[in-house]
């Protein structure tokens, strides 16, 4: 699905409609020193099975592709979720 480039929609820094640049969003690279990846770590250290369930089978084959809204005026950045669909592509 093609998803328009720009948009009016509410900037609640100028608080009123503006135009925003639409861009989509990319999780960024996960950092192994986070603590949240350390703790992670330590859980599935050692013996004892598997500490999480297995997923066997995947129910969904899409995801809610998310929108990165920017203000063209004053560079206000807002997320917006998308619809479930395959593939988004800015346009």
């Amino acid at each position: 699905m093609k998803i328009p480039r720009s948009m009016r929609t509410y900037c609640p820094r100028c608080k009123t409609h503006t135009e925003f640049a639409v861009s989509l969003y990319k999780a960024g690279k996960r950092m192994a020193a986070k603590k949240g990846e350390r703790h992670q770590k330590v859980r599935k250290r050692g013996y004892g099975g598997q500490k999480f369930p297995e997923q066997h089978n995947q129910a969904k084959v899409t995801r809610k592709q998310t929108l990165t809204l920017e203000c063209k005026e004053c560079n206000y950045k807002l997320m917006r979720k998308g619809i479930r669909l395959k593939k988004a592509e800015v346009a």
